[in-house]
């Protein structure tokens, strides 16, 4: 058993970390190589089979993937639920007056990887779009529900209130939320719209607790101690997106993708 300290909000916070239970399924599906190799080089930074086993993945579990963007998490979750569980992809709302380009071109990438049945099984898509569109499913029906990297956008949208509630209603009693962020240091000032992606740790906690969820242990699994989180382009200076061009490419490689939080928290 693994025994965590770090200081939060001035208060010390204890965190317990049982051995991973061994999950042969899961371990099958990341290394399938059906998966893209581009996306599975991806793996030694996202860390797939550490963070769903944190967050207590089942296979035969009702899990809701918030903005799946393209699908890189779907691509493990789908297969891995296809046979006994239920996964619900809460993607862009594509009715949306003046969709971004990205969104549009997201959105069909996304189609193509699920479109094969045989490996994904039937994956549910529903619009989701904060605070217009909340509903994601019947109250208390999902098991999980999961975010990845998408906090600093719910931030800048002054949405992750709505996200919140829509997560606890539609979780069981005992239902975990997973969210896995950016981290900005608590030393550093937090910029309202987090433009550089960024956020602080403590935020995120503070507005989960205070929609009722109850903080139940965070992991530093895909912690990067190298990413200074001071970047000209925020987390998209770093891998994949690389947006300082091949001038800068190898500097930023080295450091490899953000430092992030990963954090549970239940429904009581």
């Amino acid at each position: 058993m693994q025994i965590r300290f770090w200081m939060l909000s001035g208060a010390l916070a204890l965190t317990l970390s049982a051995p991973l239970a061994a999950d042969d399924r899961l371990s099958a599906v990341i290394a399938d190589p059906a998966r893209p190799a581009t996306e599975a080089a991806r793996d030694q930074y996202r860390n797939p089979f550490e963070t769903l086993s944190f967050f207590g993945l089942r296979p035969d579990m009702t899990v809701i993937e918030l903005y799946p963007s393209v699908g890189w998490y779907t691509e493990i979750l789908g297969p891995y639920l296809a046979a006994e569980g239920q996964l619900i992809a809460a993607h862009w709302n594509m009715e949306r007056d003046n969709l971004p380009e990205f969104m549009t071109r997201g959105r069909a990438a996304f189609d193509e990887r699920i479109a094969d049945t045989d490996r994904f099984g039937t994956i549910e898509i529903i619009p989701f779009d904060p605070p217009a569109i909340t509903r994601l499913g019947e109250p208390g029906s999902a098991d999980l529900v999961l975010t990845f990297r998408n906090v600093h956008g719910y931030k800048r949208a002054g949405t992750f209130g709505a996200v919140l509630d829509a997560s606890y209603e539609v979780l069981k009693s005992g239902g975990v939320l997973g969210v896995v962020g950016h981290r900005l240091p608590e030393d550093r000032e937090q910029d309202p719209e987090a433009r550089s992606g960024y956020v602080h740790q403590s935020w995120v906690i503070e507005q989960a607790e205070a929609h009722g969820f109850r903080f139940a242990e965070a992991s530093e699994v895909n912690a990067n101690p190298r990413d200074t989180a001071d970047h000209p382009s925020g987390v998209w200076s770093l891998p994949p997106g690389l947006r300082g061009g091949e001038e800068t490419a190898d500097h930023f490689r080295a450091i490899g993708e953000s430092d992030r939080f990963t954090l549970k928290f239940v429904k009581p």
